[in-house]
């Protein structure tokens, strides 16, 4: 890991507008900077970088952060990865923790077999540009399916020749070990010890992870071999560089595109990725005709919730829009499936159609997935107890929609598609949403007890920690009380708003704005709904009282990109005042401030409170049940009418 004090000195190396005017034409706007977003379709510029804050923020789509965010959200890289990237090119010697032997061997050994791929890699490309059998057979066959040189050399394409140890003797050559090439895959041993090439005589398609390292390649038969092979593609075996389920094909090209498009499609195969990028929609990637996992879509999540799947309208092709879809309606993402006509696939549609006209007719018969499944089962199906299992299936897969209002949306258009009354399909969707938090559950126990069984007896107790549902992204929090207020924390946290205050214990202390507010609120145990404000207001109050501590600059740097691009959101005005126009910020203005704030919140709750007993009285059924109700309601009153008097109103109880 990489040292803090080497952190440190990238962070501060680090220039937003040096670093943001490498990817977007930034012009001056008085103080900042301003230009067109990279991260969504726009065309008046609300994309603003400023200097003296060291920060960027779109007015648009709400992203923002530091230049360490930037390079993150636009190369979708990793924290880590995305500080090498700077220290790279600021030319910091990145230093790294004191790591295990352990570690250290493994890093070693991940890196070898991360620089064996690259290498194999040009290895690949050499032979198919520069050596007989590579144009006459290799180049050939790119040539055969329509592809363009930039095309072929955006993929990396290759060419393995087909004498079986080629591959093996020129690596050697090279000073290769055998057990880096065992470990990658590129060779394998026979039972009499030779090393022979697992691709040779094949097409060759590089697997580059999201990060851009080469973790694996796939290999395509050409020749008359082909004909009655099941078989046609290799890839490389699993490894610790290469786990097929957390890898896509095509993502680290398409990985931009899908941010701007705020989309992506997913094909099966290799060529039809190669052949929409040629055609000109980008945003494309494969899963090489395995079923989605988790991993995969995890992936796909951290640059888009919307997903298309582009399949042939054959057979197998509605088999493969089917895999994996109630995976993908569980991790929140929006599904739409295509089905291109008869004898297409995205391939030969790609090479026959320009990017506006593939666009025009994705647009034009694309189907959301529910209603996809919907029209697919029901269709000619009479039988009721066929059609009450088709039924069945498509509630099941609408109940594993995280969105209670997608769910109930989608439940009432099949209530009106299949003519059933609504309430039976919501009732039979309980069951199910029931039966998967059921499975959830023994799904953590069984987990749990396996923890415990594997640890060792010095060890403390496996404790299984139910994490919450993920705070949604930066850019979808509302201008909320709780908002503003955390806002106030991030703004102003360190700053003290009450002197002399006495304690318990007789003495006097400070209170600044981000202790005052975690009092006030705790005082009642008022916790915030959105988890990750309580995450930072946790985290300024056992900061507030540190020497130096600023809390703008702290939670605009702050390692969790969510919050870094949060804080960049809640702090950065659109507008600014000339200096003769700005008022400032005294310690009693911030005060007032804070406290109204808060007493805004309190009466929210309250209100929310009331809203919800009278609800519950409404329904009430007895007068044992109405009673408490009631008196609950009035105690709700008097609380309301305290804070309407504090913030300057007058209710009149009713």
């Amino acid at each position: 890991m990489i040292d803090q004090k080497t952190v440190d000195k990238i962070l501060d190396a680090a220039d937003v507008v040096d670093v943001v005017s490498e990817f977007v034409n930034l012009r001056k706007a008085g103080t900042n900077y301003k230009g067109l977003c990279p991260f969504h379709n726009e065309k008046t510029p609300s994309f603003m970088v400023s200097p003296s804050r060291n920060i960027w923020h779109c007015f648009g789509c709400g992203k923002g952060g530091t230049a360490v965010g930037f390079v993150m959200e636009h190369e979708q890289m990793t924290y880590p990865e995305a500080l090498r990237w700077l220290a790279n090119k600021y030319h910091i010697e990145i230093v790294e923790r004191e790591q295990t032997d352990e570690q250290r061997q493994e890093q070693s050994e991940r890196e070898s077999m991360f620089i064996v791929n690259e290498w194999a890699k040009n290895y690949f490309k050499d032979v198919l540009r520069n050596s007989a059998d590579g144009r006459a057979v290799g180049m050939q066959y790119f040539r055969s399916r329509g592809f363009r040189d930039d095309i072929i050399e955006k993929f990396q394409l290759g060419y393995d020749l087909p004498q079986r140890d080629a591959l093996a003797r020129t690596a050697r050559l090279k000073g290769y070990k055998d057990e880096f090439l065992l470990k990658t895959g590129l060779c394998y041993k026979t039972e009499r010890g030779d090393l022979l090439d697992r691709f040779s005589g094949r097409v060759m398609f590089p697997w580059i992870s999201a990060s851009g390292k080469v973790c694996a390649f796939g290999g395509r038969l050409l020749d008359a071999r082909t004909k009655g092979v099941q078989q046609k593609y290799v890839n490389s075996p699993e490894s610790i560089i290469y786990k097929k389920e957390r890898e896509l094909y095509g993502i680290y090209q398409a990985k931009r595109e899908i941010v701007k498009q705020d989309s992506v499609f997913m094909v099966e195969g290799y060529t039809d990725v190669i052949s929409m990028h040629q055609c000109g929609v980008e945003n494309v990637v494969a899963n090489s005709g395995t079923a989605l996992s988790v991993h995969q879509i995890r992936m796909l999540h951290r640059f888009t919730n919307n997903i298309v799947l582009l399949y042939d309208g054959d057979a197998a092709g509605i088999h493969a829009a089917m895999r994996g879809t109630d995976m993908l309606l569980e991790e929140g993402m929006n599904i739409k499936v295509m089905l291109l006509p008869d004898g297409d696939d995205p391939d030969s549609f790609a090479r026959k159609h320009t990017a506006e006209e593939f666009r025009t007719y994705i647009e034009e018969h694309q189907k959301d997935f529910i209603a996809f499944k919907t029209d697919l089962m029901l269709q000619g199906v009479s039988d009721p107890v066929k059609r009450s299992e088709a039924i069945n299936s498509i509630v099941k897969s609408i109940s594993v929609i995280p969105n209670p209002i997608t769910r109930a949306t989608y439940l009432s258009d099949c209530s009106r598609r299949l003519g059933i009354d609504e309430q039976t399909l919501i009732n039979q969707m309980n069951r199910f949403v029931d039966s998967n938090l059921d499975e959830k559950r023994k799904e953590r126990e069984r987990m749990a007890r396996r923890e415990e069984r594997e640890q060792t007896a010095e060890q403390q107790p496996a404790t299984v920690v139910v994490q919450p549902v993920a705070a949604p992204a930066a850019s979808s929090f509302p201008r909320s009380r709780e908002a503003l207020i955390i806002q106030f924390v991030m703004k102003y946290g360190e700053q003290v708003i009450f002197h002399d205050v006495e304690t318990a214990d007789g003495d006097k202390v400070s209170v600044n704005v981000a202790q005052y507010v975690d009092l006030d609120l705790s005082a009642d145990d008022i916790s915030f709904a959105e988890p990750i404000y309580n995450e930072i207001l946790a985290e300024a109050v056992a900061h507030s009282s540190d020497a130096g501590f600023k809390a703008e600059q702290y939670f605009i740097h702050h390692s969790n990109q969510q919050i870094a691009q949060l804080a960049a959101r809640l702090t950065q005005e659109r507008y600014q005042l000339s200096k003769s126009y700005e008022v400032e910020t005294t310690e009693q203005s911030l005060r007032n401030q804070v406290q109204h704030l808060i007493l805004d919140l309190r009466m929210e709750i309250v209100t929310n409170k009331m809203r919800t007993l009278q609800e519950q009285i409404r329904q009430a059924s007895s007068g044992e049940q109405l009673q408490p109700l009631l008196e609950a309601y009035r105690d709700a009153q008097q609380i309301r009418n305290v804070l309407a008097k504090e913030l300057g109103s007058d209710i009149v109880a009713t």
